[in-house]
């Protein structure tokens, strides 16, 4: 009797610890937090992954990608272009390893991707880039200060330009003009909205009374045959210079201008790796940052920061 009531004492204690451990385990799978990116069959040179990139860099991102699959056959780089607020969302999407856009993680995003994903992402810049003015061909007008462009935004120009942006929310290209040029400001009702920037080189082709924005590796590279057709499409305006020496400069979004800091409407373009071992996305960065990446950046006319550009100032003699 006295061992039959022992087991019997000892079979709810085991039961009630291993109800225990389940709870505890359900607990912290219920606690909206999720787990470490675990290492799927990706390497750094092989392997599917999914990436998220700023649409405005769609021609150059296409061509990095271009490269890196015929260097290492074994990988698949999948890009989902989308307004750069969208990319930043998506670095809370499992299947997202990548998001490329114009800016860093703030101190305060860092804490907030380290507390939700438990790892913190790295991040760092790989060029600089432009937002290119553009005019219809027959526009009268192609030479603005930033205070012309800060007019024609908020409604208060002299001129009678339609401005046209990639979007009316969420793309780095309204961040910039927001941010940058109106400096908070809203937009005037007059600011239309295209889908996309090949959509604003269509509306500005199509519309003399137009002006828009785009970035500059949608129409800087000339040896690309689908940036010279939007070339014949549309005129690139001259924007007064932001650092020489006489105020009656301008300049074109070239890729001196932007290293020289002439060019004012200049922007970075950042990548946000969220991989804590070793797989594809890293083995990608690394490709961006390195330097077949960078003169893939310098063909296609961004600056590319992880290597030295040359800048020659030379006299051109006219007679």
């Amino acid at each position: 009797m006295k061992r039959n009531f022992a087991l019997r004492k000892f079979i709810p204690a085991q039961l009630l610890f291993l109800t225990g451990i389940v709870f505890i385990l359900t607990g912290c799978a219920g606690n909206g937090k999720k787990p470490h990116v675990i290492g799927g069959d990706d390497t750094l040179t092989s392997g599917t992954i999914h990436i998220s990139a700023d649409e405005s860099f769609k021609p150059v991102i296409d061509s990095q990608i271009k490269v890196f699959l015929s260097q290492y056959p074994k990988a698949n780089i999948i890009a989902h272009y989308k307004p750069e607020a969208d990319c930043i969302k998506d670095l809370l999407n499992d299947s997202i390893r990548m998001v490329i856009i114009t800016r860093g993680l703030s101190e305060d995003e860092v804490k907030f991707y380290k507390d939700t994903l438990e790892f913190a992402p790295i991040f760092g810049i790989m060029a600089s880039d432009a937002i290119a003015v553009v005019v219809n061909n027959a526009a009268k007008d192609s030479l603005f200060t930033v205070g012309d462009i800060r007019s024609i935004l908020n409604g208060t120009s002299g001129y009678a330009y339609k401005p046209v942006m990639d979007g009316l929310t969420a793309t780095s290209t309204v961040r910039f003009m927001l941010d940058s040029v109106l400096k908070g400001q809203p937009f005037s009702q007059k600011v239309q909205a295209a889908t996309s920037s090949e959509g604003v080189l269509d509306y500005v082709a199509s519309d003399p009374a137009s002006i828009g924005f785009v970035g500059v590796s949608w129409i800087g590279n000339k040896e690309d045959s689908t940036q010279l057709s939007f070339l014949k499409k549309v005129k690139i305006a001259s924007m007064q210079c932001s650092n020489c020496d006489s105020g009656d400069v301008y300049v074109k979004p070239y890729q001196a201008n932007i290293a020289l800091k002439r060019y004012p409407f200049r922007r970075g373009l950042y990548f946000v790796l969220k991989e804590n071992y070793s797989g594809l996305g890293r083995g990608f960065s690394n490709f961006l940052t390195h330097e077949k990446g960078q003169l893939i950046f310098r063909r296609a006319y961004l600056v590319p920061d992880r290597m030295q550009l040359g800048v020659r100032r030379v006299n051109l003699n006219m007679e």
